[in-house]
């Protein structure tokens, strides 16, 4: 089966390569950043849940939801004193959540420029005529 390429074929083919090489080089640029919130804020949630559990131990008083906490039993004081850091928790998990949502968008990015370069090969072996 014979197919006419045209060289807009071709053409239009490398430009999509190229935009595919530079959303990537973006994206790269932007993955630090994104790594980088989501270690500081593991590290925040750690940090506060490790001060909450002992202040807890210690007998310091919370309130949570208006409920006045102090002095709990230790079989529950890591429950407690992550449902104290909630806030922390749920920021690392929206930077961890955006940095995976991230990656995910240069594998994809990657498999579109994969695809982009084997329609260019394709279509340069069909105008060679090989």
């Amino acid at each position: 089966m014979e197919f006419n390429v045209s060289e807009l074929d071709i053409i239009s083919v490398a430009s999509k390569i190229e935009e595919r090489i530079n959303d990537i080089a973006t994206g790269r640029e932007l993955l630090k950043p994104a790594a980088e919130l989501k270690a500081r804020t593991m590290a925040e949630y750690e940090k506060r849940l490790a001060v909450v559990i002992m202040a807890l131990r210690n007998g310091k008083e919370f309130e949570l939801e208006s409920e006045k906490i102090k002095d709990p039993p230790i079989s529950i004081i890591d429950k407690v004193s992550k449902g104290l850091c909630y806030k922390e928790k749920i920021a690392a998990d929206l930077a961890e959540a955006e940095y995976k949502r991230m990656v995910i968008k240069l594998d994809c990015l990657k498999t579109e420029m994969n695809g982009f370069q084997s329609i260019n090969r394709y279509l340069d072996t069909c105008k060679n005529g090989d």
